[in-house]
């Protein structure tokens, strides 16, 4: 058996790798929310509705969670290295293409490109701060990302709102489409995938608690003995951790999700009466508590692996009461101290998604990380999907006039899809929850 590879340094090299990877993630970021500060303006310029503007959103999302699989498996097999420089490409085709779309149809295809790029940036910053740093520091580095990328949620909030509406459609995208130019440079001069010290190592016990398992490194010669991609796949969801990994990014990410990436901006204008300079004021704020809530949750995943399931609990029922008090207050027009409630607490929904990612992290093995991740990565986006979804049939289903101007009561109704997936995702955590204490006590 192979010797251990020596433990990830850390230090100013770990953070070096580190920054360059994550500057494709918070362009990533960018890219992905760029349309929720230009829904109005994309349904003006293709004369769409509610259902065929969520389209847009959800076809990206789909296309982000299909992809996550199947970028887990390069990431394993071919490094981060490779798999962020063909995301940049892709999100700046992606972008670009949208910048120019004047059509319903082209622009659409363009988004999906974007999706197909986007998947390619987290799980890759994930694998590169699993070999850069030692394992008891891996949950914070992994909120610290999150928590970067919300700089780039903020990037679109407070620069591309004003942008898109001082300079216009095509020069804003294409503006944002050549930031790939400067990020894929930093990529293929500055980031390593592995420190150099390291070159070869061993499959790590899967059982050691997370502060003594190496995050091993492995050799191509090892990596040739690797299972094939189905029975890693299938290796990674027999174990538990990966699976309820899943359901808690999946029912703790989607209400924030939703909100930021499209619906947030329309229900605040149309249903709240509100200006688009105080609804992007709000959706900043969304930002600013999602980074505030990663860091705080980062700290306390890192003092002890006991905090996960109270953070994941909390956020969820605190997410579900709020939305109730929004929804049930009299008229539909509940006061801005209690929009800026809601707010602030969907902003902790980001952070406690990547609880699951830890997860899945403690409970497989270093060879198998990416594809873990990517089984993981796939719930807070399909649930975001199946949100943006209904939400858009249902404010058409109540709106039968086809103006795509909605109501507060349509918003309040069709804002209550929430719940379905709240309630399926909390029911699959408790039962999983089970499994996994059986299996480690």
């Amino acid at each position: 058996m192979p010797a251990l590879a020596p433990a990830p340094p850390g230090g100013r090299a770990a953070w070096l790798a580190w920054s360059v990877g994550v500057s494709v993630y918070i362009l990533a970021v960018i890219h992905r929310t760029s349309l929720g500060v230009a829904g109005l303006d994309a349904a003006d310029r293709f004369g769409i509705g509610a259902s065929a503007l969520s389209t847009f959103s959800i076809l990206q999302v789909l296309v982000y969670a299909a992809m996550q699989i199947p970028v887990g498996l390069l990431v394993d097999r071919f490094g981060p290295r490779r798999v962020l420089l063909l995301g940049v490409l892709l999100l700046s085709a992606g972008q670009l293409a949208f910048a120019f779309s004047s059509a319903f149809g082209p622009a659409l295809a363009s988004r999906a490109v974007l999706g197909c790029g986007d998947a390619m940036t987290f799980i890759s910053v994930l694998r590169i701060a699993a070999r850069w740093f030692p394992a008891a520091r891996n949950p914070f580095v992994a909120q610290l990302t999150g928590l970067a990328g919300m700089g780039g949620n903020l990037v679109t909030t407070v620069v591309l709102a004003r942008a898109l509406h001082s300079e216009g459609w095509t020069p804003t995208f294409t503006a944002i489409a050549l930031l790939g130019v400067v990020v894929f440079a930093l990529v293929a001069l500055l980031l390593q995938d592995t420190p150099s010290h390291q070159e070869a190592a061993v499959r790590p016990d899967a059982t050691l608690p997370d502060a003594a398992r190496p995050d091993a490194v492995w050799p191509d010669a090892v990596r040739a003995a690797r299972p094939k991609a189905g029975r890693q796949v299938l290796a990674c969801w027999r174990e538990p951790g990966t699976r309820l990994g899943l359901w808690i990014h999946f029912t703790t990410q989607f209400p924030g999700n939703a909100f930021g990436l499209l619906w947030g901006l329309p229900y605040l204008v149309q249903a709240q009466g509100m200006s688009r300079a105080g609804a992007g004021g709000l959706l900043t704020l969304l930002v600013l508590s999602n980074m505030t809530f990663g860091f705080v949750f980062g700290r306390l995943l890192s003092a002890s692996a006991r905090a996960r399931m109270p953070i994941v609990l909390t956020v969820i029922v605190t997410t579900a009461l709020g939305w109730a008090l929004v929804l049930a207050w009299p008229g539909g027009h509940p006061p801005t101290w209690l929009l800026v409630g809601i707010i602030l607490v969907m902003g902790s929904n980001g952070p406690a998604s990547l609880v699951g990612l830890d997860y899945a992290r403690a409970r497989n093995p270093a060879e198998r990380l990416g594809t873990a991740s990517g089984i993981v990565n796939m719930g807070g986006f399909i649930g975001t999907m199946i949100t943006l979804f209904g939400i858009g049939v249902l404010l058409d289903a109540l709106s039968p006039d086809g103006t795509g101007a909605y109501s507060a009561t349509a918003f309040r109704w069709a804002f209550c899809w929430q719940y379905v997936p709240l309630a399926l995702g909390t029911a699959m955590i408790l039962r999983l929850r089970r499994k996994v204490m059986a299996a480690n006590p």
